[in-house]
């Protein structure tokens, strides 16, 4: 618990909000002191969050030597889902919680999978861009114009969002497959999807969206043999997590035209670089790393991420841990 007169610390290593307001009227009423930088390197991260009591992070490199630095941090909180640029394991060891954000943005980036999907299927953007240079008539040969219950969506990941797109996917009436070793095929038989191996999914999905974590099992999972035992023609959406796909892989597969387009809302690296062919290729839509925004949802997030860090301070039990530390 806070003692009368104390002024404990949260450290804000980086943010993209135009400012902590919101945080600070959660934690300033409680005695606790907002620390913030925009840090990007190791050198940056160590003072800042060295006599912090709670960390909370965004995009920022937390590693094993930042967590070592960490003299009194009770919590490490993640503004968002993913929890990749944080090193767990450093995290357990030293027996400080590493929280996320888990349930903020399922229906922004639910929608925006569906955005990408009715936008590449219906060449929204090659359209809408020759109506724009005077034109008139199809943009795209007719076979580039496709009716989504013609079509098989698999789906790679079935957690929150997953389920969310699928269920958003239900009334265009097309098939969906689903690949998730976490979920029981019980539960994807369920939710009227079928169960399949990510072999079979990708031999059968002529659109493959990715809805998993980064983890060690999962990084260029969508790598150049990935690629290639998916249709020809197949579409790839990204809205989980950069690393989830081979960059390289994914150019060489679009440039070849083995793979006919991709939505795409995070990259690896991020921001991509200005001259990644991604960014000027007529068959990818891309997005920067927005799917997750709204008013409602990013307001939920830093809600959720200042209460976090607060109740650590004060040793209340938290929620969200996802580095197997109890309290």
């Amino acid at each position: 618990m806070l003692s009368e007169g104390s002024l404990m610390k949260v450290a804000i290593t980086d943010f993209t909000f135009p400012s902590l307001d919101t945080e600070a009227s959660l934690l300033e009423p409680a005695g606790v002191e907002i620390v913030s930088g925009q840090c990007k390197t190791t050198e940056t991260l160590i003072p800042l969050v060295r006599a912090a009591d709670a960390v909370i992070t965004q995009f920022a490199p937390v590693n094993r030597d930042v967590i070592a630095a960490m003299q009194q941090a009770r919590v490490i909180v993640r503004y968002g889902i993913g929890v990749d640029n944080v090193d767990l394991a450093a995290a357990r060891e030293r027996n400080i919680p590493v929280c996320n954000v888990p349930d903020y943005c399922i229906d922004e980036v639910a929608d925006q999978t569906l955005a990408f999907i009715l936008s590449i299927t219906r060449q929204v953007l090659p359209n809408c861009l020759k109506i724009r240079g005077g034109g008139w008539g199809l943009a795209t040969p007719l076979e580039e114009m496709r009716a989504l219950r013609d079509l098989t969506v698999g789906i790679v990941g079935f957690g929150r969002i997953g389920r969310e797109v699928s269920e958003r996917l239900a009334p265009f009436k097309c098939r969906r497959l689903v690949f998730d070793p976490a979920v029981a095929a019980d539960a994807v038989k369920e939710a009227a999807a079928e169960p399949v191996d990510l072999p079979a999914l990708l031999a059968a999905s002529d659109i493959v969206t990715l809805h998993c974590p980064s983890s060690p099992q999962t990084r260029r999972m969508i790598d150049a043999d990935a690629i290639a035992k998916m249709k020809a023609g197949a579409i790839l959406i990204n809205v989980g997590r950069g690393d989830l796909v081979d960059s390289d892989a994914l150019i060489g597969g679009l440039q070849s035209g083995h793979l006919s387009g991709a939505g795409l809302d995070v990259f690896d690296p991020e921001p991509l670089a200005e001259t990644s062919p991604l960014r000027t290729m007529p068959n990818v839509v891309t997005a920067s790393h927005i799917a997750s925004a709204s008013v409602r949802a990013v307001k939920k997030l830093r809600e959720t991420a200042a209460s976090l860090a607060l109740k650590a301070i004060r040793g209340e039990p938290l929620l969200n841990v996802v580095n197997g530390i109890t309290s």
